[in-house]
């Protein structure tokens, strides 16, 4: 547990006072350990007497995209199955024929493939698995593949499809073997939950359509179409098992994504185009490439960092969608505990 003096308990600490979120965990270190972690707040604001703690599992949105995707890419990459730069037309079946044909891994990395933004797959497609996936692939894209830089969720979503195709395995399968179980990430898991681990879950928002509050069953309603896991969403964790993960990127643990992955994907991938992109990170808001602090947030408001460079990592869990959509509050003291966390 984080000492009363650390600068990263007392600016959390604040955040929860002020009601930016209800709680949060977090965890900072190096290659060798972490230096500080623990958690303030309360788990559900319905009941104050049940803390934030350093083991709550949140649903932690689009760092699915690295914790899975990316990672799992990576280790795909790196046993010769998949070329970032061959055209998915040329060994993918399902898109040979249709617009994604000429689309590359790495254009689907650094979002230059063109992909529609739009995003409510339940109204573009209807309701089933097959005709969601079908309809995804067949999409038009917006431009040619790598005119310019515009995130959309479809990459990933496109990127956990190639995956399932390569191996002939399901995402949570392959995230689990390749990349979790290997690095002792055993509270890391695509949901839903089960009951007894949804007591220690974080809950995010309230359902209209359910009529509950969401909690241990993912947030981003295009993956609970797709039943709860998929590359856009769906993964569970803790700050411990992301320190772990992120731990790994600066000293890799043998038997998943290579180091040489690592330093591929931190570092500017998009030319000149703006904004600067690595290969699913981004230099962290408030710095450039040349920092060398590259990020990932989720919208449930959750977020990494990693600096090869500094040889230093972050990372800062929250369920700020219980109380707002607004990402603005959770922003500036995300951009504090990055500017503590790296100082």
């Amino acid at each position: 547990m984080a000492q009363r003096t650390d600068p990263c308990e007392r600016l959390l600490g604040d955040a929860v006072r002020t009601g930016v979120v209800p709680g949060a965990a977090w965890a900072a270190g190096d290659a060798r350990t972490t230096l500080s972690a623990g958690a303030v707040g309360v788990l559900d604001p319905a009941d104050p007497a049940a803390p934030t703690r350093p083991d709550t599992l949140f649903d932690v949105a689009s760092l699915t995209k690295v914790l899975a995707v990316w990672a799992v890419t990576g280790t795909l990459v790196d046993a010769g199955k998949l070329d970032p730069s061959a055209p998915l037309g040329s060994y993918w079946p399902e898109a040979a024929g249709r617009p994604l044909a000429g689309v590359t891994a790495h254009h689907l990395l650094t979002h230059t493939a063109g992909l529609p933004l739009r995003a409510n797959l339940r109204h573009l497609y209807g309701s089933d698995p097959q005709d969601v996936r079908d309809g995804v692939l067949s999409e038009p894209l917006r431009h040619r593949p790598g005119e310019a830089v515009a995130y959309t969720d479809r990459a990933a979503l496109v990127l956990g499809y190639l995956a399932e195709h390569l191996t002939r395995q399901p995402l949570p399968r392959l995230a689990g073997d390749r990349v979790w179980t290997p690095l002792g990430m055993a509270e890391t898991r695509y949901g839903p939950l089960p009951a007894a681990l949804r007591e220690r879950c974080a809950p995010t928002e309230y359902d209209e359509e359910s009529g509950v509050r969401l909690r241990g069953t993912v947030h981003d309603f295009s993956t609970r179409l797709l039943g709860g896991a998929c590359g856009i969403a769906g993964v569970f964790t803790t700050a411990a098992d992301t320190g772990r993960f992120l731990r790994h990127l600066l000293d890799p643990v043998p038997g998943t994504f290579s180091a040489e992955w690592t330093a591929a994907s931190l570092r500017v991938r998009t030319g000149r185009l703006e904004p600067p992109r690595g290969l699913f990170w981004h230099p962290a808001p408030g710095t450039g490439p040349a920092d060398d602090v590259w990020a990932h947030f989720g919208f449930t408001g959750t977020g990494l960092w990693v600096s090869p460079a500094r040889g230093r990592w972050a990372v800062l869990l929250t369920n700020r969608l219980y109380l707002t959509r607004d990402p603005g509050p959770l922003a500036r003291v995300r951009d504090a505990f990055r500017a503590l966390a790296f100082s």
